[in-house]
């Protein structure tokens, strides 16, 4: 089952701060991506965020499930922590704090 749009963008207005938050399309499904770098899916209208130490305050609040068939687990963040708990917004910037920048896309050459 494939994301819809106004999934991602209900997601995106919670967040706030639309400097910092987008979503890029992939696969029918969302990354979503703080300051640049990629925190969480959006897969089947869920919320998926990855599980690291500055991801650690989900723990207990969130089941752990992967986002797509073969991924390793994420955080499923429930509706009520996107629409009422205005820490998420700070949890996922201070995970893009320590995360890389995602590797420059290769081009193919023409001959």
């Amino acid at each position: 089952m494939s994301t819809r749009k106004d999934t991602a963008t209900f997601i995106l207005h919670h967040l706030g701060h639309p400097e910092r938050f987008t979503v890029r399309a992939m696969f029918g499904e969302f990354a979503l991506y703080a300051e640049g770098k990629p925190v969480a899916f959006i897969c089947d209208d869920q919320l998926f965020v990855k599980i690291m130490p500055e991801s650690a305050a989900l723990e207990g609040r969130c089941e752990r499930a992967p986002a797509y068939p073969g991924s390793k687990d994420h955080f499923l963040v429930p509706e009520d922590l996107i629409t009422g708990d205005g820490r998420l917004p700070g949890l996922l910037l201070r995970m893009a704090e320590v995360l890389p920048l995602p590797k420059a896309r290769r081009t193919k050459k023409r001959p």
